[in-house]
C-alpha cells in the first residue's frame, strides 16, 4: 500500500498522522509513506524525526483581519493556494498513492483536495469538537470524514459519510500507571496537581497558578507539576517575589516543558490545562479530572467546544479565559480536590469518553475505503 499523509501548522495536526502512520508501518511493513507538509514548518522537522519521507508545497492560511495588511495578505494566500495545488499535483503523480489522508491544517486544503479531483480515494480526521474550516471544505468532496468527537458531525453537511474513531493517542499513555508513576517520580500520598499551558507557555495561567504554588510551598497541601512553557521563563523569579524558594520546596516541581507527560499525567489527581483536542483525548484516556481553560486564540473557538463536550458529560469544570482570575482558580482547585466523590465522578464519566483504539479504527476506515475503490473498478 502506498499512502499519503497531509497536515500541520501544530502538533495537534502532525502527531496524529504520524500515529495512524505508525500503525500502518505495524500493520504493512512493507507499505510505503509520504507525508505532503508546509515548506519550513513544524511538520518537516517532525517527520523527519519518525523517519518517513517528507515532500513540501508552499501554503499559507488565510486572514480574517479585513484591514490592509489583511486583505494584501489574502491576496499572496489566494496566489499560494493555486500554485500548491500544482506543487500537490505533481507529488501526487509522482508518488502514485492507494490513498491519502488529511489530518488539518491549512496543508491538508490543496492536498486532498487535488487528490479527491484526481480520483484518489481521500480520508480526513478531524481532532476537535467543532470541525474546522479545511474540513468543512473537504468534507464534500472525500470518501470519509473521521471523528474525534460525535458531536462534530452537527456541524457538517448530513450527506457527509462520517465516522466516530477518536484521537490516536500515545500508548505510553494508555499503559501509564498512577502508583508506578508517583514513586517514580518520588511522590507521597498527597493530592498531585498538574498543569501546564502548551509548549509555548500562557502568561495568563501562569500567573493565575502562582498564588496557589506559593501557598503550597508555604503549607505544603498539594505537591503540585506546572509547566510554564517557553515564553514563561519569568516565572521562577514570579514565585520568588512571592516569597517561594524552589530549591526547598520539595513538593513543587516547576520546569519549562514536561517531558515525561504519560509519567507526570498518570500521577495526577487533577489537571489543568488547555483543551487542545490531543492533550483531552490523553486526559480522557487516563481519567483525569480537569479544569480546563480554552484557548480564544484559536479558530472557531474550537477549544471551547472541545472543552464543553468533556464539561457538558460531567467529566471536567471548564472556566472561560475571560473569568480567570487566580482566585476563581484557587477556590475551583480547592473546591475540586477535597471532593472525593466529584473528582471520582470525573473519573468515571472521562473514561467513559475515552477512545482507546483510535489508530486500529482509523486504519481500519482506509481499508474499508480502499477495498471499496478496488471493487467499483471491477
Amino acid at each position: 500500500m502506498k499512502i499519503v499523509f497531509a497536515g500541520g501548522g501544530t502538533a495537534g495536526h502532525i502527531n496524529p498522522a504520524l500515529a495512524i502512520a505508525g500503525y500502518v508501518k505495524l500493520r504493512q511493513p512493507d507499505a510505503e509513506i509520504l507525508y505532503i507538509g508546509n515548506k519550513g514548518g513544524m511538520e518537516e522537522r517532525l517527520v523527519a524525526q519518525a523517519g518517513y519521507e517528507f515532500k513540501s508545497i508552499s501554503i499559507q492560511g488565510f486572514s480574517r483581519k479585513l484591514t490592509p495588511a489583511g486583505i494584501k495578505k489574502n491576496i499572496v494566500t489566494a496566489k499560494k493556494a493555486i500554485t500548491a495545488s500544482k506543487e500537490a499535483k505533481k507529488i501526487l503523480l509522482e508518488f502514485q498513492p492507494d490513498i491519502c489522508v488529511g489530518t488539518g491544517g491549512y496543508v491538508s486544503g490543496p492536498v486532498i483536495r487535488t487528490a479527491a479531483k484526481m480520483g484518489i480515494p481521500t480520508v480526513i480526521h478531524e481532532q476537535n469538537a467543532f470541525p474546522g474550516v479545511t474540513t468543512k471544505m473537504l468534507s464534500k468532496l472525500v470518501d470519509r470524514v473521521m471523528l474525534a468527537v460525535p458531536s462534530a458531525k452537527d456541524y457538517l453537511k448530513k450527506n457527509c459519510k462520517t465516522v466516530d474513531t477518536g484521537n490516536p493517542v500515545r500508548g505510553e499513555i494508555l499503559t501509564a500507571e498512577k502508583e508506578a508513576s508517583r514513586k517514580e517520580l518520588g511522590l507521597d500520598s498527597r493530592p498531585v496537581i498538574l498543569s501546564f499551558g502548551g509548549s509555548l507557555g500562557a502568561r495568563i495561567i501562569n500567573e493565575s497558578l502562582a498564588d496557589i504554588i506559593a501557598r503550597s510551598a508555604n503549607d505544603g497541601k498539594y505537591q503540585h507539576i506546572h509547566a510554564y512553557g517557553q515564553y514563561g521563563k519569568w516565572f521562577p523569579d514570579l514565585l520568588k517575589e512571592k516569597g517561594t524558594d524552589l530549591e526547598k520546596a520539595t513538593n513543587l516541581d516547576i520546569r519549562e516543558y514536561i517531558n515525561n507527560m504519560p509519567t507526570c499525567l498518570a500521577a495526577a489527581d487533577l489537571v489543568i490545562a488547555r483543551a487542545g483536542a490531543i492533550t483531552l483525548s490523553e486526559i480522557q484516556a487516563q481519567g483525569k479530572p480537569s479544569i480546563l481553560i480554552p484557548s480564544p486564540n484559536v479558530a472557531e473557538n474550537h477549544q471551547y467546544h472541545n472543552a464543553m463536550a468533556l464539561a457538558n458529560k460531567n467529566a471536567a469544570v471548564v472556566i472561560e479565559e475571560s473569568e480567570l482570575t487566580p482566585e476563581r482558580l484557587t477556590r475551583e482547585i480547592d473546591k475540586l480536590a477535597s471532593d472525593s466523590e466529584r473528582l471520582a465522578e470525573f473519573t468515571k464519566n472521562a473514561k467513559a469518553m475515552a477512545i482507546t483504539d483510535a489508530t486500529k479504527r482509523i486504519y481500519s476506515v482506509i481499508i474499508e475505503v480502499l477495498s471499496a475503490t478496488k471493487a467499483k473498478k471491477k
